[in-house]
């Protein structure tokens, strides 16, 4: 097995035991402070994986350069943003649409690297891809009162259009991570996925964080409060948020954005047995159908 699947894998259960985190912080903070532990509290680790790589295994360290800060900006704010949007559903009675229109985030960061870099990707994975999709889809709506017709008669509504959107803004994120990263190979004396990654999350984490502090500190001090006087729930999630993007990057840096993307679906699998054996609820029959399509179009894409 190539070490991206492995890598993947680890980040997509951290990726669920972070949401899981915030889930509990939403009960604390409003949602930009929950928002904002992953990227405040991140920062300190983030810090931490790049110094044991710098200085305790004095791994060169890459330059910065103008592609590098140019994919950089562009990553750290459409992730924000498209956070931002996917949280804003919540506040619509059929969100769940658009939830699940921001699914499609594999198949549009697939679109966008072809459009901005070339990069072009066999006819098996984009099957593969479009089956892991239809399968997070069916898992995204099978606990809500919207039907598959719903799904496809709405969508210019603005849920649908908001969902979209939010899956445009995190697949280019994704693509941008991927070409922040590579940016710095020819500054190194050999190509270094590790370092690379772990120099590209400390750089775009920071910009997330302080953005977020300066919006707080404007707009909703009293947030920024909150925030503080959970710092010992916050610190947890912004310890598995960063381990979990530091192997994003890793990932993102050794194989196309959109693959692994489509291998990460499997994190809805880790959600649906994190509400099976922690919350006692029951699964559907259209959650099992769903997380079969994820395992198909998983197995598909690793064995094509």
């Amino acid at each position: 097995m190539e070490i991206w699947i492995g890598i993947t894998f680890a980040a997509a259960f951290l990726q669920n035991l972070r949401s899981s985190l915030q889930k509990y912080l939403k009960g604390r903070m409003a949602t930009l402070g929950a928002t904002f532990t992953r990227f405040g509290f991140g920062v300190p680790f983030a810090a931490f994986y790049f110094a044991i790589l710098a200085y305790g295994l004095d791994r060169p360290v890459p330059s910065v350069t103008g592609d590098f800060l140019f994919w950089s900006v562009i990553g750290a704010a459409g992730q924000i943003a498209a956070t931002f949007l996917l949280v804003y559903l919540f506040s619509f009675r059929n969100f769940a649409v658009g939830t699940a229109y921001s699914r499609t985030e594999p198949a549009q960061a697939a679109v966008l690297a072809l459009l901005f870099f070339g990069a072009t990707i066999s006819y098996v994975a984009v099957v593969a891809i479009l089956i892991s999709i239809a399968g997070v889809m069916l898992i995204s709506l099978s606990r809500s009162a919207v039907s598959l017709r719903a799904l496809v008669t709405g969508l210019a509504t603005r849920t649908a259009l908001i969902g979209i959107a939010s899956g445009t803004l995190f697949g280019l994120s994704a693509v941008s991570y991927r070409a922040a990263s590579l940016a710095l190979a020819p500054t190194l004396p050999a190509p270094d996925s590790v370092m690379q990654a772990a120099f590209t999350l400390l750089v775009v984490i920071v910009m997330q964080a302080v953005a977020m502090v300066a919006w707080m500190l404007v707009f909703d001090r009293a947030e920024l409060g909150k925030v503080m006087r959970a710092w010992r729930p916050a610190f947890a999630v912004g310890f598995v948020g960063a381990t979990a993007s530091f192997g994003w990057f890793i990932a993102m840096t050794l194989q196309q954005a959109s693959i692994v993307k489509a291998v990460a679906q499997v994190e809805m699998l880790f959600t649906i047995a994190t509400s099976v054996l922690f919350f006692r609820e029951t699964i559907t029959r259209v959650e099992l159908l769903g997380c079969g399509l994820v395992v198909c179009g998983v197995l598909v894409l690793l064995f094509a």
